[in-house]
């Protein structure tokens, strides 16, 4: 069995797949017979587990079993208190209420990388950097919340998934890792 860490840049599709404008999975990884645990969208950056183990893949990625996803969000404005207890309990967005979660202030990791392209500034209008760990994870679903309690998402990295995470598997964007399981 195969377990590879990757560490998915930004633009990038988490598919194998050509796609006609972006670069794919194809791109970065050449093992053969392996699959996305789940994916990140274009605009999101960070930690994708690929795998040839079909179970394994299902653990990951199948909602039922609430595998822990970290992500290091960071927003436009500054959050305060009453914003995360509205990230951290369910939330309407609409379409479906999510389940509760962890969602901090935190102050921007040392280890990220610079973003290329680098996210748009407003001079006048501060940043913060927030870890929320979700137990689901629903299409562009960080993205929703955030803008529900009005913080709109800047960049958002999954730095964690379960017991992998790029802090203590220190990857830059486009290097991959194989895992012994």
């Amino acid at each position: 069995m195969k377990l590879i860490l990757f560490n998915k840049p930004f633009d990038v599709m988490c598919q194998f797949s050509p796609h006609p404008t972006r670069a794919t999975l194809a791109n970065y990884i050449k093992t053969p017979n392996i699959y996305p645990a789940g994916r990140l969208d274009a605009d999101s950056e960070g930690l994708v587990l690929l795998t040839d183990d079909g179970k394994l893949q299902h653990k990951i990625s199948h909602p039922n079993w609430k595998e822990a996803k970290t992500y290091l969000v960071q927003v436009e404005g500054n959050a305060n208190s009453e914003q995360l207890t509205r990230l951290a309990n369910p939330l309407d967005l609409g379409d479906f209420i999510t389940l509760p979660c962890k969602a901090i202030k935190i102050a921007e990791p040392e280890w990220i990388w610079p973003r290329t392209p680098p996210i748009r500034e407003r001079a006048n209008i501060p940043t913060s950097w927030l870890c929320i760990v979700l137990s689901e994870g629903k299409n562009r679903q960080v993205r929703r919340m955030t803008a529900a309690v009005g913080l709109p998402t800047l960049r958002l990295i999954r730095s964690g998934i379960g017991d992998y995470n790029l802090a203590t598997h220190p990857l830059l964007p486009g290097e991959a890792m194989e895992i012994s399981t």
